[in-house]
């Protein structure tokens, strides 16, 4: 079996209290841990720091079962103390949209903005892709080591969901930074403190930005859906809030970090890279391996159980929490051959759980896509030599204490050599 280049492998000899603990060793590499837990606990309670029983799926054909399952709902206000418990108070303001819901108010939510994410749609978006593309690599020094996730995986679809709701563009940083520290924050006092304060100011600046698309719409979502709310009432204040903040933070992190993570791999297998970018076709075929084997959401957000439910022996008692461990069930061997090893030839049905699967099948997928189709042949056009700035062992993960995003925290590269060297 090849080795892909990552961290210094990461098993345990207790794999559970590893995942329950996410140490940084298992952030750094947790597949070894995965395979350890698919063959002897696919289906098993956590000892999570934030102290709410809970339980992890690790198979793929369980956890596609999962994601569909309407006995594991997503609305949680069904289950708020234990949501409270590991988050404060305060994550339930930004929390009242499709991705935090069941039907029938998930269909009614995801329908009032499903049409602007249509593959038809999001392909009209490609010039202006583009454009940010290019502008963004002009900026870049090509004589020095630059932090390729600061410079080009996160402006550009930062940029392009910024545009789609209608950002103003002075004002993206500051929100990308609140982001940035809600999708990092830890469990204790600390971490909920800074979570409760990032999430109190996103929430002022999105009312803002609703009360300014009333007065003077534009052609934009944001005003769109205000304009929806204003006609028939399809959305409440709260949930029209709470959804131009979930398609924010959703519209660009999961991409970024999937653009990062498969620069990465590309730099660091060169025989992979070459194949990816032989033709648009190949590198389409590529993007789906990519995102099996190194997707950017490492875990599903949570469920809770509405009642006991048995699966590989284990019962979930009705009212615990379920985490699908969507990288393990990406690695699985009863679904994929060699699952630890990149082919981006490999062929067959788009089997990877990296969009989800059932009622919140990711609405951005075809945006996600797009953008990896675009990101990777403009770096490579631009830049055909352009290697890793250090080994690639050297490269870190992301170490944040909740399994959310699969991602490195930077990527350090060399755009031109042979500039860099003369």
């Amino acid at each position: 079996m090849t080795q892909t280049p990552l961290q210094t492998e990461a098993g345990s000899a207790d794999p559970v209290a590893a995942a329950s603990r996410c140490t940084p060793e298992f952030r750094a590499n947790p597949h070894p841990v995965y395979t350890e837990l698919r063959n002897s606990a696919p289906v098993c309670p956590l000892q999570p720091p934030h102290g709410v029983e809970t339980y992890l799926i690790t198979r793929h054909d369980d956890a596609r079962a999962a994601l569909a399952d309407p006995r594991l709902s997503k609305d949680m206000y069904g289950a708020l103390d234990a949501y409270h418990r590991i988050f404060g108070d305060s994550s339930i303001a930004l929390d009242d949209n499709m991705l935090f819901s069941d039907p029938p108010k998930h269909t009614r939510l995801r329908r009032i903005v499903q049409g602007a994410f249509t593959t038809r749609r999001v392909e009209l978006l490609r010039p202006r892709l583009q454009q940010v593309a290019d502008e963004l690599l002009d900026r870049c020094a090509t004589d020095a080591s630059i932090d390729l996730l600061t410079n080009f995986a996160f402006p550009l679809p930062l940029q392009v969901i910024c545009e789609l709701l209608g950002v103003p563009a002075g004002e993206r940083e500051r929100a990308h930074q609140w982001a940035t520290t809600v999708a990092k924050t830890g469990f204790g006092p600390e971490g909920k403190k800074a979570l409760a304060e990032a999430e109190g100011k996103l929430r002022d600046f999105l009312v803002d930005l609703v009360a300014r698309k009333r007065s003077e719409p534009g052609d934009d979502l944001m005003s769109a859906l205000v304009t929806a709310q204003d006609k028939d009432g399809a959305l409440t204040d709260h949930e029209l809030v709470s959804t131009a903040w979930v398609l924010f933070f959703a519209g660009h992190k999961t991409s970024a970090y999937q653009i990062g993570n498969a620069v990465y791999h590309l730099l660091a297998e060169q025989d992979q890279r070459q194949a990816a970018l032989a033709s648009p076709e190949s590198l389409k075929l590529a993007i789906e391996e990519m995102l099996r084997f190194e997707g950017s959401v490492e875990s599903s957000t949570f469920r809770h159980a509405t009642e006991d439910i048995p699966m590989r022996g284990v019962v979930i008692p009705k009212g615990a929490l379920v985490q699908i461990a969507i990288t393990s069930a990406n690695r699985d061997p009863e679904v994929y051959a060699d699952p630890d090893r990149l082919d981006v030839t490999r062929t067959g049905d788009q089997t990877h759980l990296s969009f989800g699967h059932g009622p919140h099948y990711c609405i951005g997928a075809p945006l996600a896509r797009l953008e990896m189709q675009v990101a990777l042949t403009t770096l490579f056009r631009r830049y055909p030599e352009i290697t890793l700035a250090v080994p690639p062992h050297e490269v870190r993960w992301l170490t944040v204490p909740f399994p959310a995003f699969r991602g490195l925290t930077e990527l350090p590269v060399v755009l031109d050599p042979e500039r860099m060297a003369g």
